[in-house]
């Protein structure tokens, strides 16, 4: 049976579909290697581009699957066996990434850091400078914590002691500033259905121009062989068969994004979530990331002692509509995750949570 009621989304992912992206998937659909269909990919790349403010000379893509495909695409393409990784761990999507790179045959240095708190640049200098690695792989905005760390930094660090670098933006691209150029990133992927505001099951991806002078004879996966999706992104050859209403649904997504500008998106996240937090104060309740070290597009509401967190957020979904998430690993029953991404992120959707979150624990 489908649904005929519509979900307030402020969970960790999926946020809002605008109805213009809903339509955008209506349109008729057209062949993978349709004329038609490879304009609006041209066009989709160059958009994905300026989205993560990519140098020119990167391959901009979007990976057929979810933000997980965007991981394994990064690793299975850097990491060969014995490759030496360096993995900041800092929740639960970090320790995915270590997870991932050590079945691809690298050999793992985890530096951990507490859930709740960033990563400190000066760990991954020490890392680098007592053991050395390949390849230094974070994640920017950590979804489990709502955790930003300092990407910039750590991309220098690791770029003065010659690594490549990955880099998850599943949770901050479309919401944060993403600099790809700036940060002097080799391989940084995200997905569809957070802060660019469409649907899940594709991940946008981005690959240096160094990064991909390292493939040399491809990874074991054919699926996720980059040199094999820029044949069928660039030289049109065929790989797979995409689906063409995801592709609709992301070029009308980054089609909006130029129009709102990347740093008046950026600026509207950050005021809804200030907003948020300041309506959270008022009620005594606190965000577990120190204020320098929070992400905007996913707050980590610290659960009051005493509460049920598991009927608070039953409780919203059967009287609000409303979706929030819960912890996950050492912070299950800890927080709550509340999302405001893309057109999720308003002022509405703030007032709405926070008055209806504040009727459940006053019954």
């Amino acid at each position: 049976m489908l649904p005929h009621t519509e979900r307030l989304l402020l969970g960790p992912g999926p946020s809002p579909v605008a109805p213009r992206i809903m339509r955008a998937m209506a349109a008729p659909v057209l062949s993978h290697l349709d004329p038609d269909m490879l304009a609006i990919l041209d066009d989709v790349r160059s958009r994905l581009g300026a989205t993560c403010r990519a140098p020119e000379n990167a391959l901009a893509i979007a990976i057929s699957g979810t933000g997980t495909s965007g991981m394994e695409t990064a690793v299975a393409n850097l990491t060969r066996h014995g490759s030496r990784a360096l993995v900041v761990v800092t929740g639960y999507f970090g320790d995915r990434l270590a997870q991932m790179l050590q079945r691809y045959g690298a050999t793992v240095q985890r530096l951990d850091t507490e859930w709740g708190r960033a990563c400190d640049p000066s760990a991954i200098e020490r890392a680098l400078k007592a053991q050395g690695a390949d390849i230094v792989a974070m994640v920017h905005a950590e979804t489990s914590t709502g955790v930003l760390n300092p990407v910039a930094e750590i991309c220098g660090i690791a770029a003065r002691h010659g690594a490549l670098t990955i880099v998850d933006t599943v949770t901050s691209l479309g919401a944060h500033p993403v600099d790809v150029a700036t940060w002097g990133a080799d391989v940084v992927y995200s997905c569809t259905q957070k802060g660019l505001g469409a649907p899940s099951g594709l991940a946008p991806i981005v690959f240096s121009s160094r990064a991909r002078g390292t493939t040399g004879a491809g990874p074991r996966s054919f699926y996720f062989d980059i040199a094999l999706l820029e044949d069928y992104w660039v030289r049109r050859k065929y790989h797979h068969t995409l689906s063409a209403p995801l592709i609709y649904a992301l070029h009308e997504a980054l089609v909006a994004i130029g129009e709102e500008g990347l740093e008046a998106r950026w600026q509207r996240h950050r005021e809804q979530h200030l907003a948020l937090a300041a309506g959270l104060e008022t009620m005594g309740l606190r965000l577990l990331p120190p204020p320098e070290e929070r992400l905007w597009s996913l707050n980590a509401v610290v659960v009051p002692d005493g509460v049920d967190e598991a009927a608070v957020r039953k409780q919203l979904l059967a009287d609000f509509n409303i979706e929030i998430g819960a912890g996950l690993g050492p912070l299950a029953g800890r927080i709550w995750r509340v999302g405001l991404m893309g057109s999720g992120s308003n002022a509405t959707n703030v007032l709405l949570f926070l008055n209806a979150l504040r009727r459940v624990l006053d019954a």
